[in-house]
Order: structure tokens, then C-alpha cells, then sequence
């Protein structure tokens, strides 16, 4: 344990205010773990890492999270026959893609920002799924098939996400954090989905 600083420790060791680090640690810009009585300890090799100013560990989940959702929900489309995938034109579905790969960035954004910034772009990330599902609405995509799309595309980000975290040697609490968002995201591309039947 003695690779593990208190928030006083690791906050004097990067020149910042305990408030800071604690805040940071909340948004994902340096992991730490908790004790069993719950107090913050930060792993010497993170302190070390912001210190030489090396990339956050979030920073990571963009590119390879990006791409192995984006291929593995493709691969999988191709062999779906539901009236979802089926019903709509290839200029339909060049835009759904368009809108598809803009909610997969305010997701990556999503996952790293703070509640503040998280805020603003979950709001952005709204009015992109309401195009997107006012789109699939005009096509006469029936309501239980557009909500089994948004079932499929949240199963393939959540699974990309777990397998991600798999090969990561990322804390639980990290992990878990993670997760927790991007569920969060996805919940909220369904609710607009579903809204966008009764409007």
C-alpha cells in the first residue's frame, strides 16, 4: 500500500488544492481507490503520470471505443432481418449513420466531462437523437422496432464498454463509473426515441 498517497499527499505532490484533486478524481482525470472506511488514495504511478503530463487514462477510451463499437455493431447489422434495419434507404441510412457517429462523440465526451460540462452535452446529445428519431419516425418505423434498435445499439456500446475495461487494467471504481454514464446516455437516446412517437 505504501505506492498509494492520501489526497493531501498526492494534492501537495501536484500543487493543487485538495478540492482540485478530489474534483478531478470525480471527472476521471486521475483514478483513485477507496479505502474500506472510503477515504480517497491515489496510486503513485497516477500522481507520476499527471505530473509529466502524460494523457489521461479517459483519453484512451475514445478512438479504440469508437471503433470496436462502431465495427461490431456494423458486423452485426448484417446479419439482423428485423423491420428496423431493413426499411429504410441506403441516403436514410448514410444520415442515421451521420447522426449515429455525432451521438457516439457526445458519448466519449459524455463519459470524461464533469457534471457541469455532462450536462450541456446529455442536452446536446438530445436534440441529436430527436432528429434522428423524428427521422426514423417519418419512415413508418413502427415504436416497438425503433425501441428495439436503440436495445441493440445500447447492448453493442455497453458490451464494447465492458470489453475495454477487460483489457484495461482500470480500477473498479473507475470501471464502474464509467459504466454508470454511459448507461446514463443511453437511458436518455431512449426516452427521446419513445417521445418522439407522441409528439
Amino acid at each position: 500500500m505504501s505506492d498509494l498517497l492520501t489526497l493531501k499527499a498526492a494534492s501537495d505532490a501536484l500543487g493543487v488544492h485538495p478540492v482540485t484533486l478530489r474534483r478531478w478524481s470525480e471527472s476521471g482525470k486521475i483514478r483513485a481507490v477507496r479505502t474500506p472506511g472510503g477515504h480517497r488514495r491515489f496510486p503513485a504511478s497516477e500522481v507520476e503520470r499527471l505530473k509529466t503530463g502524460q494523457s489521461t487514462p479517459d483519453e484512451g477510451l475514445d478512438s479504440e471505443f469508437r471503433d470496436r463499437a462502431l465495427s461490431t455493431t456494423r458486423e452485426d447489422l448484417k446479419h439482423v432481418h428485423a423491420g428496423w434495419a431493413q426499411s429504410v434507404s441506403e441516403e436514410e441510412r448514410e444520415e442515421k449513420r451521420m447522426l449515429g457517429r455525432r451521438l457516439i462523440g457526445l458519448l466519449e465526451q459524455y463519459v470524461v466531462a464533469g457534471d457541469a460540462a455532462g450536462s450541456d452535452i446529455l442536452q446536446e446529445a438530445r436534440v441529436v437523437a430527436r432528429v434522428y428519431a423524428k427521422g426514423v419516425v417519418a419512415t413508418g418505423v413502427p415504436l416497438d422496432d425503433a425501441l428495439r434498435a436503440t436495445h441493440f445499439f445500447k447492448d453493442h456500446i455497453l458490451e464494447s464498454a465492458v470489453v475495454q475495461s477487460h483489457a484495461g487494467n482500470s480500477e473498479p471504481e473507475y470501471r464502474q463509473r464509467v459504466f454508470r454514464k454511459l448507461n446514463q446516455f443511453l437511458n436518455e437516446i431512449q426516452i427521446v426515441v419513445a417521445n418522439a412517437y407522441r409528439e
